[in-house]
């Protein structure tokens, strides 16, 4: 059975353009690969995180997991902090990469120019990337657009590896889903809806309830259009998009469902889509946080499994190298 790693970081709030994208994605593969799925604090760290709400982001990044469907049985959650085979081998790795392959990452180069705390955490985050995936030979890694150069990072580095010091590392290729949509902002369509947008009226959250999903749908950007099909302007085509996606159906069935119909009345059956999809997992999420030490259960249980691998892997790297 191939390897799968998938993972996402413990901080800001899971938005609908996650769930698309990774989580209902998480959901389809468990059943047909081995999923180890990790929560990436330790890359959340790059940028400033209050530790008196990072854990609580923690506990619920877990339970919007189980909640949407993950099994834990099935794919592995753990907390990257807690395996110390993830910065180790992070390390090992800085010691074979280029300052200058670092510097080419075009996340870096923006997040370097944006960012008030220019932290050397910005440039090795790839090292760290690499150590995450070729710890468990994984086969495939979802990514999307903005991770594929990492990724082909990861890349050259196993590769390089495996020149130095033998055969080690499984070469991985990206695993990039014709079914997960690229989801917009809701009050800006030319860009990527976000955990961090400070515009809140810009993002649908998993956990918000029905009455602050039916306002974001409604006061969501359209154009100087009144009718689906009339434009196809981005605004439009992102509301198709999120419609479909919740629907699993493509974007051509999604225009034929709603083609000719007013803004307002495309509007009202998106949001009651959303509303249905939506209610189930925040109402299970609930449940499940009445009972942290199950969510507890589940991280020891993951962490268990995935460094029964990493261990593995370490063992082999530090005999190659020649350390004791």
């Amino acid at each position: 059975m191939k390897t799968v790693l998938s993972g996402i970081q413990p901080s800001g709030n899971l938005h609908i353009g996650n769930y698309i994208g990774a989580l209902s994605q998480w959901v389809k593969m468990q059943d047909d690969y081995d999923c180890i799925t990790m929560l990436a604090d330790l890359h959340a760290l790059t940028l400033p995180q209050d530790p008196k709400f990072l854990p609580e982001k923690t506990k619920e990044t877990v339970a919007v997991f189980l909640a949407s469907g993950i099994d834990p049985d099935k794919s592995h959650i753990f907390l990257q902090s807690q395996n110390p085979d993830h910065p180790y081998l992070a390390w090992i790795f800085q010691t074979i990469t280029t300052v200058g392959q670092l510097e080419r990452m075009t996340q870096y180069k923006d997040k370097f120019a944006k960012s008030e705390v220019q932290d050397a955490g910005l440039l090795t985050y790839p090292t760290l990337m690499a150590a995450d995936i070729l710890l468990y030979d994984a086969d495939e890694v979802p990514v999307g657009e903005d991770q594929k150069q990492h990724l082909e990072l990861t890349r050259d580095i196993a590769e390089r590896f495996n020149k130095l010091y033998g055969e080690t590392f499984k070469i991985p290729a990206p695993r990039i889903s014709k079914e997960a949509a690229r989801i917009m902002s809701l009050q800006n369509p030319d860009r990527k809806m976000s955990k961090s947008d400070v515009d809140l009226l810009g993002t649908i959250n998993v956990l918000d309830e029905e009455k602050q999903i039916r306002e974001k749908v409604k006061k969501a950007v359209t154009d100087s259009g009144s009718k689906v099909g009339e434009g196809g302007s981005a605004a439009i085509t992102n509301l198709l998009t999120i419609y479909g996606a919740i629907k699993s159906t493509s974007f051509e069935e999604s225009m034929r469902d709603n083609d000719g119909k007013s803004y307002s009345e495309f509007k009202d059956d998106l949001a009651n889509l959303l509303v249905e999809k939506l209610t189930p997992i925040r109402e299970k999420y609930q449940e499940l946080r009445k009972n942290d030490d199950y969510l507890d259960q589940v991280l020891s249980q993951g962490l268990n499994y995935a460094m029964q691998k990493s261990n593995n892997k370490v063992r082999e790297v530090r005999e190659k190298m020649g350390l004791l």
